[in-house]
């Protein structure tokens, strides 16, 4: 799956990207859990990911706190943004916060989460290396969403035990709800 959907990715022209980016914010800020948020906490995309600075700029705008994450190790913690500038290249070149910004409280927050392929039960395949799952499974006050592009739906997701699905997956034409139970 993982191969697949990195083929896709580097298909993928700019333009297209950044529309398809657009449109996922355009549904996102029509969403209660984005109006109701105080604070969204959100992954920096790159890599042909679903582009987040739409939603951060707004945010910031709605007068909301921005956090995004950092790696340490084998876990993950989040800290308070204000721009693009606050970012540095980090893990594997991902930009993070500057470790000198203040790390975010555990507090509730819409947190905005990338992943490699999903499924319409919100079953999510992530980089493979656990940081969401360990990082939610922690703090479970955060509402979920999931950002991604049409073609990273699949008509099935293996999961494990330890998989911490999204609340919802928004693409470009679509959102899936997790199914309750």
């Amino acid at each position: 799956i993982r191969k697949k959907i990195f083929e896709r990715r580097k298909s993928l022209k700019d333009e297209d990207l950044q529309k398809d980016s657009h449109r996922i914010a355009e549904k996102i800020f029509s969403m209660d859990c984005y109006r109701n948020a105080k604070t969204v906490y959100l992954y920096i995309g790159c890599k042909g990911e679903v582009g987040t600075g739409e939603i951060m700029e707004a945010a910031l705008r709605d007068g909301k706190k921005v956090a995004a994450p950092r790696v340490f190790g084998e876990d993950m913690r989040y800290f308070y943004i204000t721009s693009q500038e606050d970012l540095e290249p980090g893990y594997f070149q991902i930009p993070e916060p500057k470790i000198t910004l203040p790390e975010a409280e555990d507090e509730e927050a819409l947190l905005l989460v990338p992943g490699v392929a999903f499924d319409r039960d919100c079953h999510r395949c992530g980089y493979g290396k656990g940081f969401y799952d360990r990082y939610l499974s922690v703090h479970t006050r955060h509402r979920c969403v999931a950002l991604a592009l049409d073609f990273q739906i699949m008509e099935e997701v293996p999961i494990e035990p330890f998989d911490v699905l999204p609340d919802m997956v928004v693409t470009p034409a679509a959102i899936f709800k997790k199914r309750e139970g």
